[in-house]
């Protein structure tokens, strides 16, 4: 737990986000996480696999889609959390699944794979799935669209007391901001369905830039592009009712020194992707990104539920070593600095 203005918050930590060597084994992690003072974890399908190929029952590499096993193996982590006192919130991350024409091969991919997560939810004794904003390309622009195929998923997951956490990935096609998918939001309408918001991914997308020497968007001046970025914060706190902010998720980035080039890379992922992936620490560990503006935001609507810590910091290694319980502590004191600075008076 964590406390902001005295009140307990409960907090997350993305299993995905410590350690990227092979012998940072999930055990290990949870370990790590649950001596930190976390309540939960976010259970990446990375994690899935990864720790499924460590298991006597596999010791293979998993298809994607071999859901029957991936069952299996969720429910072996999920025993490994209640060992540890630890809640799955959410299984994440699951991308490209709304927009595409009706009748493709990619419509029926995703809903393929949607209704096995599901399928791998129950097995974990989770009830959420976090759904990131499509960055496809070939996907419809229009947000009914784009609402109407997140409703109908809803409306499954709701047979099973399922809940889907939407959010804005920077670098998405058509809905980069958090005003974008929570239009998308209230367009589809429905209680089992509602935010995921980010620091790194408003921040970093409405403020920070990866291409760029400053580190910053640079198609308006400085003091214009502050503005528009407080009043963004402050229309998310006016507007965003805290019942529909399933979690947010906290960190960080790196100022890109030298910038990335600006264009996709091999893979046909988008700067901001690539920044999202390797270069996101926690709070104050050497990041610049506005991150405690956005935390005021969220807090500022009422909103008083999950907190989780997602980072992917390619220097962790460096700067915590091969030992998982320095980084977890570190995550979990910049958490509560976090709340502490969102919660000063101006």
């Amino acid at each position: 737990m964590a406390t902001f203005k005295g009140q307990k918050i409960p907090i997350c930590y993305a299993s995905c986000s410590i350690g990227h060597d092979e012998n940072h084994t999930l055990p290990k992690k949870l370990k790590a996480i649950a001596a930190a003072g976390f309540d939960a974890i976010e259970l990446s399908m990375p994690d899935i696999l990864t720790y499924g190929r460590q298991i006597p029952e596999s010791g293979a590499e998993i298809d994607p889609k071999d859901y029957a096993t991936l069952r299996s193996v969720g429910q072996r982590i999920g025993e490994l959390c209640k060992k540890e006192g630890l809640k799955i919130l959410i299984l994440q991350p699951f991308a490209n699944f709304e927009g595409w024409p009706k009748g493709s091969k990619e419509r029926e991919d995703a809903w393929e794979r949607a209704k096995g997560w599901m399928s791998i939810m129950e097995a974990t004794g989770t009830d959420m799935m976090q759904i990131g904003s499509s960055d496809a390309e070939g996907i419809s622009s229009n947000f009914d669209d784009l609402a109407a195929e997140l409703a109908e998923l809803a409306d499954i997951f709701a047979e099973k007391g399922f809940r889907i956490a939407y959010e804005n990935w920077c670098w998405a096609t058509h809905a980069p901001t958090w005003k974008d998918v929570w239009e998308i939001v209230k367009r589809a309408n429905r209680p089992n369905l509602g935010l995921c918001l980010d620091t790194f991914q408003s921040a970093g997308g409405e403020w920070g830039s990866p291409v760029t020497k400053s580190g910053l968007i640079e198609d308006v001046d400085k003091d214009e592009l502050d503005r528009k970025w407080k009043s963004s914060c402050e229309e998310l706190s006016k507007t965003v009712p805290p019942g529909k902010i399933f979690f947010l998720q906290i960190s960080d980035a790196y100022k890109m020194d030298p910038p990335l080039p600006d264009k996709p890379d091999e893979s046909g992922l988008r700067p901001r992707g690539q920044w999202s992936h390797d270069y996101r620490p926690v709070p104050y560990d050497g990041g610049y990104l506005p991150v405690e503006d956005f935390t005021k935001a969220v807090l500022g609507t009422g909103f008083r539920g999950w907190l989780s810590v997602e980072v992917f910091d390619g220097k962790g290694p460096e700067k915590y070593g091969d030992d998982l319980q320095p980084y977890a502590k570190q995550a979990c004191s910049s958490l509560q600095k976090l709340l502490d600075q969102a919660g000063a008076e101006d």
